[in-house]
């Protein structure tokens, strides 16, 4: 995992559309030893909704502030959630800056945590 990425995924789903980089991306990929799927069984990364990306966020706050008894997350934190490091410093910081636009089912969501806005 890179910056709550999976590696492993990413990487499945550039060797399973080689056909569809550009030579100079095939260059850059086989430079990190990577090379075209050859196994014909087409493997795509999972994309999760904006729903499912706030419950993991809130998943990760909500154990940040079970275990530091608050929500004063340093912008550069990562919290590992089930293997997966998110960038939680980020969501919180995202998170105030757009409390205008957010639903008041989430806000609410973070009040109940303690959310300093």
């Amino acid at each position: 995992m890179v910056q709550g990425e999976d590696l492993a995924v990413w990487i499945a789903g550039q060797t399973a559309g080689w056909d569809k980089l550009t030579p100079a991306q095939h260059y850059l990929l086989e430079s990190l030893g990577i090379a075209p799927d050859t196994t014909g069984q087409e493997v795509r990364p999972v994309r999760r909704s904006q729903d499912e990306l706030w419950e993991r966020n809130m998943t990760a706050a909500r154990q940040f502030h079970a275990r530091e008894g608050h929500l004063r997350v340093p912008r550069q934190h990562r919290e590992n959630v089930d293997g997966e490091l998110l960038g939680l410093g980020s969501f919180i910081s995202n998170a105030r800056r757009r409390a205008a636009r957010l639903s008041p089912e989430r806000r609410h969501a973070l009040n109940a945590l303690g959310m300093r806005w």
